[in-house]
């Protein structure tokens, strides 16, 4: 039985020791691409289609795949270092010996756990045989310490089973190339028929650009001081292709509401009509009062005092954090200590307040009915330890509380008013209780608890009878406080042309006041054409299960869309079908457990390192601290990188054609012969040693500085017109590589007297000096440091020339001397 139960190892790695080297290698020959040039390698091994040395085939192959082994084994390692820090956490074991220390990994079902306060739930966990006490895995425990029995360990906790197994992502790019690669190859095999020596372009060397590329862009937004602690895998290049070149037109899925309102939220108005003192102070008494939050204090040694010696220490010298699952009340608790009442304790049978004259107001907890979806109020009923009088406290939704109190001519104006500022609303009323009234109640409810059949319809039938004829006190108003430049990083994304979903798993009030606070629902989409979808996670279901193409069309028209009370796996099925119904790429950010499928399912996932844990960031391809990071890194980081690829990818295939179109020329000539016209090392050192770094000085090129590019977000949407790497942009270029290297070719054969070699030294040359004019003719970033129209005028070409003469023919003229006059040894053999 205890092998079947897996072990508690948190694993986010795509591969071990065994799978790592077929799985690579697997990935890398899926496409057209790759496999086209392993082929061409592998017919080098046939005599009669051999053309040069194995080597030249072989050797760049070889270093393309040991670069993309290093780059995932790298990768791959990262995650593993990360997850060996989540395994090794340790814990407190409760065993016949006492507490034991054990690590993450070693927990396994049935183990008694102790979880200290701030720590993350190993596994799932209950501390009572009840659903609603289960600790689920990687959550954190916000208040005191926590003891549980694991009840799923591993793979079969629910925060995992929710996840999907790590995937291997593909850039845009390198789809663009392998459709671009295809029509190489067809033209492969009509010039070899006819020519029986044209070798491709030279796309070894293409994949080793892009890779070290990629990793160059990873490194830049890890050192980029506008993100701070920010990560992104090696990958960086496939996943900013994603972003750029479809992502304006693909959604934006946000995650939970953490993500874009990481900060508390606060009590922003509370209504009380016919004010007086008697009524307000009952309304504040009442928020102090009907709540589940606890006080928690920093200070370990109010613990171990006597009560009242430790109410002194609260009241006097005490700094108290509230913890809660509602941040709704735990603004409306701050709120009231801010009136000068204060929540000092409370327990499972107790609660107790500071007076602003620092009295202590004890009261006995005598029943508690927690807020549930379906009833939207919460109940609690206390008794005034000092007065002995029990009170019964009511707050909820105004939908349901205005049934249940007394009349009233002013609830529904100032709930309106209050929704229309964007506050989330709760409607606060009280009723106390006479001592029979109480016995009455607390008899039928026992009764109801214990009864068989129906039992939880007869449990609330007997509180509703309670909620009648209450007394209305109050109506509060709660909104959240948004990150810094949430709005601002929003509308920076919508001028770049990208569309802006969020995906929640709150309720539709908390969902649509977010919405409103981050101005996803703006005054210039107000049009009844342009109008924002709102979706519950109910009606989601069915939508995606029977309507799915009808709700893909509607949803895809509206320019923001918010699905509130969204599952994980909803998520993740949103994303998916976006990307599969509009055939574009987008991307996903989350920052808790419950957004990890969203994150893998999406062509690019961002992770948010927030309260609830670094599960989301551990999943994603970039790992960033704050919301307003996003802006950066897709419309500084991506613009540039796919840019700055989509060049270094058309001048590589140029690198490649123009040399193609030089050895058909050549073999041409020579009556179709099957020699190569550079041999050996000049064949390996043209796209390795000559031409390799000034070509990849490109992904070190920039058209325009960040501040320009974060002003004018529009810059970012001129690549979804997709004019930097298309099949008119290759066509293009191979136009410029046949003229270019017909040119070179050509020239040489009219120049050169009467010796093969010198043939090659001239196109060689010429070869290498146009590849260099190219670079500087394209490059941008040189006009910071030469002038560039300069460059390109008859004075700069002579005066270059002139000086390069000067500095050069002395030496040249000394050399000849001393090999004509004093050749050295080897010389004289020849």
């Amino acid at each position: 039985m205890s092998s079947e139960i897996p072990s508690n190892v948190i694993r986010n790695q795509k591969y071990n020791i065994f799978t790592f080297i077929p799985v690579v290698l697997f990935n890398q020959f899926k496409f057209f691409l790759n496999m086209f040039f392993l082929v061409m390698a592998c017919s080098q091994f046939i005599p009669e289609l051999r053309i040069g040395y194995l080597y030249t085939y072989w050797g760049p192959l070889g270093f393309v795949l040991s670069v993309t082994l290093i780059r995932e084994g790298i990768d791959d390692f990262r995650r593993y270092q990360r997850d060996r820090e989540v395994n090794g956490s340790r814990y407190s074991k409760l065993t016949l010996r006492g507490r034991v220390s054990v690590t993450s990994s070693q927990i396994k079902v049935g183990d008694i756990i102790y979880v200290e306060k701030g720590s993350r739930v190993p596994a799932d966990m209950e501390d009572s045989l009840n659903i609603e006490n289960t600790l689920w895995a990687n959550t954190i425990v916000a208040n005191g310490t926590a003891i549980g029995i694991v009840v799923y360990s591993g793979p079969e906790c629910r925060a995992i089973m929710n996840n999907s197994f790590p995937r291997s992502k593909v850039g845009l790019l390198d789809l663009e190339l392998n459709q671009i690669t295809k029509v190489l190859f067809m033209a492969t095999i009509i010039l070899s028929l006819v020519l029986m020596c044209l070798k491709g372009f030279d796309g070894p060397c293409l994949r080793v650009n892009l890779d070290m590329g990629k990793i160059y862009y990873s490194w830049n937004i890890q050192k980029d001081k506008e993100i701070p602690a920010a990560y992104s895998n090696d990958t960086f290049d496939e996943v900013k292709n994603n972003l750029v070149n479809y992502f304006s037109n693909a959604p934006l899925s946000l995650g939970d509401q953490g993500t874009p309102s990481a900060n508390p939220t606060v009590a922003k108005a509370t209504r009380i009509r016919r004010l007086a003192a008697v009524r307000s102070s009952e309304a504040v008494k009442a928020l102090a009062l009907c709540h589940n939050v606890t006080p928690v204090y920093n200070v370990d040694e109010i613990s171990n005092r006597d009560d009242a010696e430790a109410d002194q220490e609260k009241i006097f010298d005490g700094k108290v954090e509230y913890q809660a699952s509602s941040p709704d009340e735990i603004a409306l608790v701050q709120w009231t200590e801010k009136m000068g009442l204060t929540l000092i304790d409370r327990n499972l049978y107790s609660l107790k307040l500071k007076s602003p004259n620092n009295d202590i107001i004890s009261y006995t907890i005598l029943y508690i009915f927690p807020f549930t979806s379906e009833s939207k109020r919460m109940g609690i009923i206390l008794k005034d330890d000092g007065t002995e009088e029990i009170t019964f406290y009511v707050k909820g939704a105004d939908i349901v509380m205005s049934s249940i109190v007394q009349y009233n001519d002013w609830l529904e104006e100032e709930v309106d008013n209050m929704a229309r500022e964007g506050l989330r609303t709760l409607v606060v009323a009280k009723k106390t209780l006479s001592a029979d009234q109480f016995q009455e109640f607390e008899q039928r409810y026992a009764a109801a608890k214990l009864s068989v059949e129906n039992r939880s319809a007869q449990v609330t039938t007997v509180i509703e009878s309670l909620e009648r004829d209450m007394e209305l006190l109050c109506v509060t108003g709660v909104e959240d406080k948004l990150q810094d430049n949430v709005r601002t990083t929003l509308e920076l994304l919508r001028n770049a042309g990208m569309k802006i979903w969020m995906l929640t798993g709150d309720k539709l009030e908390t969902a649509s006041c977010i919405a409103k606070k981050a101005h996803h629902e703006m005054n210039a989409f107000r049009r009844r054409q342009d109008t924002t979808l709102v979706i519950k996670g109910d009606s989601l279901e069915v939508c995606l299960e029977f309507y799915e193409h009808e709700f893909m069309d509607l949803a895809t028209a509206c320019p923001a869309v918010v699905c509130c009370r969204c599952s994980p796996q909803q998520k993740a099925q949103v994303v998916h079908l976006i990307q599969q119904h509009t055939n574009k790429r987008a991307a996903a950010i989350g920052d808790g457990g419950n957004d990890v499928s969203m994150i893998q399912s999406a062509s690019v996932g961002v992770g948010i390192v927030g309260k609830e844990g670094k599960q989301a960031s551990l999943a994603a391809d970039f790992s960033i601290t704050q919301f307003a990071h996003v802006a950066r890194l897709l419309l500084v980081h991506g613009r540039n990188s796919y840019k700055r690829s989509a060049a270094l990818s058309q001048f590589v295939i140029h690198r490649g054609l123009i040399i193609t179109t030089m050895q058909a020329i050549f073999s041409a000539v020579f009556y179709f012969s099957s020699v190569s016209l550079y041999q050996g090392f000049l064949m390996v050192g043209y796209a390795t040693i000559y031409t390799m770094f000034p070509v990849f000085s490109l992904v070190l090129d920039k058209d325009v500085i960040s501040f320009f590019v974060l002003r004018y977000p529009e810059l970012y949407k001129e690549l979804t017109k997709g004019r930097s790497l298309t099949y008119k942009t290759f066509f293009i270029w191979v136009l410029i590589s046949i003229y270019q290297g017909g040119v070179i070719m050509f020239g040489a054969l009219l120049l050169f007297e009467d010796e093969f070699v010198h043939v090659v030294s001239i196109s060689f040359t010429a070869l290498i000096l146009t590849e260099l004019i190219m670079v500087a003719l394209t490059i941008i970033i040189l006009k910071d440091f030469f002038d560039a129209e300069f460059i390109q005028t008859f004075p700069f070409i002579w005066k270059t020339f002139t000086i390069t003469a000067v500095s050069c023919l002395p030496l040249y003229f000394l050399k000849f001397l001393r090999k004509r006059f004093s050749p050295p040894s080897y010389q004289k053999l020849s």
